[in-house]
Order: structure tokens, then sequence, then C-alpha cells
């Protein structure tokens, strides 16, 4: 093919020194019509000559799977509240980042659930279960800020108070009572139970036990 190419760039070198030397415009015309038509020819052997030489490169399949994210469930949250709201603040670094559609929360009246996917690699979950309060699903939501997520638990009574964030966390925290052995002196057993319930108590509850120790040492002091 290489000579072949070779005799095509000859032939329009030889026509071109005749299109030089050409003085009638229909001999020119003639020419140049040839000239082109060599030209193109040759254009496409070269085109030809080039595809044969280049070996074709494989095209590696494209992997259209997504990176594996793993499942990470949070625990530590800090919270606060106001008459109609009580706001979870849950720091997750970079979670900005994220596209809004992969920042949602799921809220029943007793529930809220975080989902945040495919942050770093990881999907994150936050589950808080058996709220202290009924709250109103509808008006919950969350706003994402740089590095932390703030959940907003609209208050199904606005102005009531939750002393804790679950049921579970108030009762974990609630005075427990002692057992009383069969065998003990039931007035030891009850000394002993509001001595824990007095030690484990709030300011109320201390100034509750208090009145009705001195009341109870009162009376018997009258017998």
């Amino acid at each position: 093919m290489s000579t072949k190419l070779e005799e095509l760039r000859l032939d329009v070198a030889e026509l071109n020194r005749f299109l030089s030397a050409a003085v009638r415009q229909k001999v020119k015309d003639a020419l140049s019509v040839e000239i082109r038509k060599l030209e193109t020819e040759i254009t496409t052997l070269k085109e030809f000559s080039e595809k044969d030489s280049v070996p074709e490169t494989p095209v590696s399949p494209v992997t259209t799977s997504k990176l594996k994210c793993y499942e990470v469930k949070l625990n530590n949250y800090a919270w606060d509240q106001s008459d109609k709201f009580v706001k979870i603040f849950v720091a997750l670094k970079n979670v900005q980042t994220v596209e809004a559609a992969n920042v949602f929360c799921e809220f029943t009246n007793r529930s809220v659930e975080l989902k945040v996917n495919g942050l770093d690699n990881r999907n994150y979950t936050l589950p808080v279960k058996n709220l202290l309060e009924e709250i109103d699903a509808d008006k919950s939501h969350w706003k994402v800020k740089t590095d932390n997520v703030v959940i907003f638990l609209a208050k199904k009574k606005d102005g009531i108070k939750w002393s804790h964030m679950t049921t579970h966390e108030k009762k974990a925290n609630e005075p427990r009572l002692p057992k009383l052995d069969q065998n003990d002196d039931p007035s030891a057993g009850l000394m002993d139970m509001m001595r824990q319930m007095y030690e484990d108590g709030d300011d109320d509850m201390k100034r509750t036990i208090a009145k009705a120790w001195t009341e109870s040492r009162e009376k018997q002091m009258n017998f």
C-alpha cells in the first residue's frame, strides 16, 4: 500500500506541474478536478493504513456497581428543648457534603430515626425509640449544618418539660428500692429504703423524706 501511495503522490506532483504551466482555463479546471480525485484517494488510503497499523485497544468493561457502604449505628447525641421543640444534636463530620436526599428522618409519635447514606462510604443511623412524651410527626423536621444534623421534635403539648429523652432513661435514673429480706427487721428495712431514696433523690424528694422523717420522730416521742 505504501508503494501505491507513493505513486499517487508522484502523479499529483506531476499534475500540479502541468497545472502551473497550463494557459487555457478549461485545461486548468480538468487538471484541478483530477488532482482533487487523487488527493482524496491518497487520504482514504492513509486512513486505512493507519487503522491497520494501530492495534485496537480492548475496551475494559465499565464497573457500574457502587462502592460498598458500611452500616454504622450511632448512639451519642446531645439534646435541648424549648416550649415547642425537643432538639437533638448529632455530630457527623462533613455531613453537609452529602446530597440532601441522602439525609432524612422518619418520625412516629414516640420515635425518630435519622439516616445519613453515603457519607465516606458509610450509612449512618440513629434510632431513638420510646420517647418520654408524644411528638407531632407532621411538624417535626431536621436541618443539616456544618458537621452536624439538628433534629426538631415537635412537642404534642406545648410547654411540657421533658426530664429525659426516653422512658428507658427515666427508669434507669429512678431510685431503686432495696429488696426487703423476710428475716430482716421490717422497720430496719424501711429505714434503709428511706435512706437510699433520700441519697438518690432530687431536692424535692429530699425535702419530702426529711419532713416525713421528722414528723415520724415527733410522733414516736409523743407516745
